[in-house]
Protein backbone atom coordinates (compact mmCIF):
# COMPACT_ATOMS: atom_id res chain seq x y z
CA UNK A 1 0.00 0.00 0.00
CA UNK A 2 1.12 3.20 -0.95
CA UNK A 3 0.52 6.95 0.47
CA UNK A 4 -0.10 9.76 -1.05
CA UNK A 5 1.81 12.64 -1.63
CA UNK A 6 2.65 15.11 0.91
CA UNK A 7 0.57 18.71 -0.29
CA UNK A 8 -0.01 21.80 1.42
CA UNK A 9 -3.54 23.32 1.84
CA UNK A 10 -3.34 25.19 -1.93
CA UNK A 11 -2.14 21.89 -3.63
CA UNK A 12 1.30 22.53 -4.17
CA UNK A 13 3.76 19.67 -3.30
CA UNK A 14 6.50 20.07 -0.86
CA UNK A 15 9.05 18.79 -3.65
CA UNK A 16 7.12 21.93 -6.15
CA UNK A 17 7.96 24.62 -3.30
CA UNK A 18 11.69 23.55 -2.62
CA UNK A 19 12.38 23.15 -6.39
CA UNK A 20 10.72 26.64 -6.65
CA UNK A 21 12.16 28.39 -3.73
CA UNK A 22 15.94 26.77 -4.88
CA UNK A 23 15.59 27.94 -8.13
CA UNK A 24 14.94 31.59 -6.97
CA UNK A 25 17.52 31.69 -4.78
CA UNK A 26 20.12 29.51 -6.29
CA UNK A 27 19.45 32.44 -10.04
CA UNK A 28 19.58 35.79 -7.72
CA UNK A 29 22.49 34.07 -5.83
CA UNK A 30 24.39 33.51 -9.44
CA UNK A 31 23.67 37.32 -10.32
CA UNK A 32 24.81 38.82 -7.04
CA UNK A 33 28.00 36.96 -6.77
CA UNK A 34 28.89 38.12 -10.79
CA UNK A 35 28.12 41.38 -10.53
CA UNK A 36 29.93 42.22 -6.64
CA UNK A 37 32.93 39.67 -8.04
CA UNK A 38 33.07 41.84 -10.75
CA UNK A 39 32.99 44.92 -9.24
CA UNK A 40 35.69 43.88 -6.68
CA UNK A 41 38.00 42.54 -9.31
CA UNK A 42 37.68 45.65 -11.51
CA UNK A 43 38.39 47.73 -8.03
CA UNK A 44 41.39 45.86 -7.18
CA UNK A 45 42.71 46.18 -10.77
CA UNK A 46 42.35 49.83 -10.80
CA UNK A 47 44.43 49.74 -7.68
CA UNK A 48 46.35 47.90 -8.68
CA UNK A 49 47.49 50.20 -12.39
CA UNK A 50 47.52 52.91 -9.38
CA UNK A 51 46.40 56.33 -9.91
CA UNK A 52 46.47 58.21 -13.44
CA UNK A 53 48.43 61.27 -13.75
CA UNK A 54 47.57 63.96 -11.41
CA UNK A 55 45.13 62.24 -9.68
CA UNK A 56 44.77 60.95 -5.98
CA UNK A 57 43.98 57.64 -4.53
CA UNK A 58 40.44 60.10 -3.33
CA UNK A 59 40.02 60.92 -7.11
CA UNK A 60 40.62 57.72 -8.57
CA UNK A 61 38.28 56.24 -5.71
CA UNK A 62 35.36 58.90 -6.55
CA UNK A 63 36.11 58.34 -10.50
CA UNK A 64 35.92 54.83 -10.10
CA UNK A 65 32.18 55.15 -8.15
CA UNK A 66 31.29 57.25 -10.66
CA UNK A 67 31.00 54.78 -13.39
CA UNK A 68 27.40 54.01 -14.34
CA UNK A 69 28.29 50.41 -15.19
CA UNK A 70 29.81 50.18 -11.32
CA UNK A 71 26.64 51.64 -9.66
CA UNK A 72 25.01 49.81 -12.51
CA UNK A 73 26.05 46.31 -10.62
CA UNK A 74 26.48 47.24 -7.34
CA UNK A 75 22.48 47.89 -7.23
CA UNK A 76 22.04 44.59 -8.80
CA UNK A 77 24.20 42.63 -6.43
CA UNK A 78 22.43 43.94 -3.40
CA UNK A 79 18.78 43.63 -4.14
CA UNK A 80 19.93 39.97 -5.95
CA UNK A 81 21.39 39.50 -2.03
CA UNK A 82 17.86 40.67 -0.84
CA UNK A 83 16.01 38.19 -3.03
CA UNK A 84 18.36 35.39 -2.09
CA UNK A 85 17.46 35.98 1.36
CA UNK A 86 13.65 36.39 0.41
CA UNK A 87 12.36 35.79 -3.13
CA UNK A 88 9.04 37.27 -2.46
CA UNK A 89 10.65 40.23 -0.92
CA UNK A 90 8.35 43.59 -1.75
CA UNK A 91 8.20 47.22 -0.52
CA UNK A 92 7.85 50.69 -2.41
CA UNK A 93 11.80 51.26 -1.47
CA UNK A 94 12.69 47.81 -2.68
CA UNK A 95 10.47 48.18 -5.85
CA UNK A 96 12.15 51.29 -6.90
CA UNK A 97 15.06 49.75 -6.50
CA UNK A 98 14.82 46.29 -8.32
CA UNK A 99 13.11 47.81 -11.14
CA UNK A 100 16.56 50.62 -11.01
CA UNK A 101 18.69 47.52 -10.67
CA UNK A 102 16.79 45.92 -14.03
CA UNK A 103 17.03 48.86 -16.35
CA UNK A 104 20.47 50.11 -15.29
CA UNK A 105 21.90 46.66 -15.75
CA UNK A 106 20.25 46.31 -18.87
CA UNK A 107 21.21 49.95 -20.05
CA UNK A 108 24.97 48.74 -19.31
CA UNK A 109 24.54 45.90 -21.36
CA UNK A 110 23.28 47.69 -24.18
CA UNK A 111 25.19 50.84 -24.16
CA UNK A 112 28.14 48.86 -23.82
CA UNK A 113 27.73 45.93 -26.56
CA UNK A 114 26.57 48.95 -29.34
CA UNK A 115 28.61 51.79 -28.52
CA UNK A 116 31.64 51.34 -25.90
CA UNK A 117 32.64 47.33 -27.11
CA UNK A 118 36.40 47.56 -28.43
CA UNK A 119 37.52 51.32 -27.54
CA UNK A 120 40.27 49.66 -24.49
CA UNK A 121 42.19 46.40 -25.64
CA UNK A 122 41.34 44.39 -22.69
CA UNK A 123 43.74 41.87 -20.43
CA UNK A 124 42.64 38.37 -19.67
CA UNK A 125 41.30 39.74 -15.95
CA UNK A 126 39.36 42.19 -17.63
CA UNK A 127 38.08 39.85 -19.73
CA UNK A 128 36.66 38.33 -16.95
CA UNK A 129 35.34 41.19 -15.89
CA UNK A 130 33.17 42.42 -19.17
CA UNK A 131 32.02 39.24 -19.29
CA UNK A 132 30.47 39.38 -15.50
CA UNK A 133 29.71 43.05 -15.53
CA UNK A 134 28.55 43.93 -19.14
CA UNK A 135 27.65 40.73 -20.89
CA UNK A 136 26.20 37.72 -19.35
CA UNK A 137 25.42 39.31 -15.81
CA UNK A 138 23.33 42.04 -17.55
CA UNK A 139 22.10 38.99 -19.27
CA UNK A 140 21.17 37.24 -16.56
CA UNK A 141 20.19 39.30 -14.40
CA UNK A 142 17.04 40.40 -16.98
CA UNK A 143 16.19 36.61 -17.91
CA UNK A 144 16.20 35.61 -14.29
CA UNK A 145 13.46 38.54 -13.34
CA UNK A 146 11.48 37.23 -16.47
CA UNK A 147 12.11 33.25 -14.99
CA UNK A 148 11.75 33.60 -11.20
CA UNK A 149 10.85 37.49 -10.78
CA UNK A 150 9.53 38.32 -8.58
CA UNK A 151 6.53 39.52 -9.98
CA UNK A 152 4.37 41.68 -10.54
CA UNK A 153 6.24 44.94 -8.69
CA UNK A 154 6.03 47.59 -11.25
CA UNK A 155 2.84 49.64 -11.00
CA UNK A 156 2.91 53.35 -12.64
CA UNK A 157 4.35 55.07 -9.76
CA UNK A 158 7.19 52.79 -9.51
CA UNK A 159 8.43 53.30 -12.97
CA UNK A 160 8.86 57.21 -12.33
CA UNK A 161 10.31 57.12 -9.12
CA UNK A 162 12.94 54.61 -10.82
CA UNK A 163 14.03 57.72 -13.57
CA UNK A 164 14.70 59.92 -10.45
CA UNK A 165 18.11 57.55 -9.57
CA UNK A 166 19.42 57.97 -13.02
CA UNK A 167 18.63 61.64 -13.58
CA UNK A 168 20.73 62.81 -10.84
CA UNK A 169 23.47 60.82 -12.13
CA UNK A 170 23.70 62.55 -15.06
CA UNK A 171 23.56 66.06 -13.80
CA UNK A 172 26.25 64.82 -10.71
CA UNK A 173 28.54 63.71 -13.84
CA UNK A 174 27.69 67.21 -15.60
CA UNK A 175 28.29 69.50 -12.67
CA UNK A 176 31.27 67.72 -11.84
CA UNK A 177 32.29 67.39 -15.37
CA UNK A 178 32.57 71.17 -15.65
CA UNK A 179 34.88 71.43 -12.87
CA UNK A 180 37.06 68.49 -13.41
CA UNK A 181 36.83 68.18 -17.24
CA UNK A 182 36.81 64.24 -16.31
CA UNK A 183 34.09 62.28 -17.79
CA UNK A 184 33.36 58.47 -17.35
CA UNK A 185 32.23 57.63 -21.17
CA UNK A 186 33.21 59.38 -24.68
CA UNK A 187 29.84 59.79 -25.08
CA UNK A 188 28.96 62.36 -22.55
CA UNK A 189 32.84 64.27 -23.09
CA UNK A 190 31.49 67.60 -23.46
CA UNK A 191 35.28 68.52 -22.85
CA UNK A 192 35.77 66.47 -26.40
CA UNK A 193 32.85 66.69 -28.15
CA UNK A 194 30.71 69.47 -26.70
CA UNK A 195 27.98 70.13 -24.97
CA UNK A 196 25.09 69.85 -27.63
CA UNK A 197 26.71 66.15 -28.65
CA UNK A 198 27.24 65.44 -25.07
CA UNK A 199 23.60 66.20 -23.78
CA UNK A 200 22.32 64.58 -27.05
CA UNK A 201 23.64 60.80 -26.52
CA UNK A 202 23.08 61.56 -23.16
CA UNK A 203 19.40 61.63 -24.03
CA UNK A 204 19.29 59.33 -26.44
CA UNK A 205 20.07 56.75 -23.62
CA UNK A 206 17.50 58.23 -21.10
CA UNK A 207 14.82 57.85 -23.60
CA UNK A 208 16.22 54.16 -23.98
CA UNK A 209 16.06 54.04 -20.25
CA UNK A 210 12.30 55.60 -20.09
CA UNK A 211 11.38 52.68 -23.16
CA UNK A 212 12.61 50.19 -21.44
CA UNK A 213 10.67 50.99 -18.05
CA UNK A 214 7.73 51.11 -20.02
CA UNK A 215 8.41 47.98 -21.98
CA UNK A 216 9.10 45.98 -18.84
CA UNK A 217 5.61 47.53 -16.84
CA UNK A 218 3.65 46.02 -19.52
CA UNK A 219 5.50 42.89 -19.22
CA UNK A 220 4.97 42.76 -15.37
CA UNK A 221 1.22 43.60 -15.93
CA UNK A 222 0.89 40.91 -18.52
CA UNK A 223 3.30 37.80 -17.08
CA UNK A 224 2.27 34.90 -14.56
CA UNK A 225 3.17 36.18 -10.74
CA UNK A 226 6.76 34.67 -10.26
CA UNK A 227 7.54 33.19 -7.89
CA UNK A 228 4.07 32.44 -6.58
CA UNK A 229 3.81 31.87 -2.92
CA UNK A 230 3.15 28.03 -2.84
CA UNK A 231 6.59 27.70 -5.15
CA UNK A 232 8.57 29.48 -2.55
CA UNK A 233 6.53 27.49 0.84
CA UNK A 234 4.34 30.76 2.54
Amino acid sequence: MTSAPVTSSSGGGVGDRLRGRTAARWWHGVVAAMSLTGVVWELFATFGRGPADGDSITTTVVHFFSYFTILSNILVGVTCVLLLVDPLRDGRLFRVARLDALLCIAVTGIVYNTVLAGLQELSVAGLVTNLFMHQAGPLLAVVGWLVVGPRPRIDTATIWWSVAAPLAWIVYIFVQGAFSRWYPYPFMDATEIGYPQALLNTGVVAVVFLLLAAGLGWVDRHLRPAPSPEAVGR
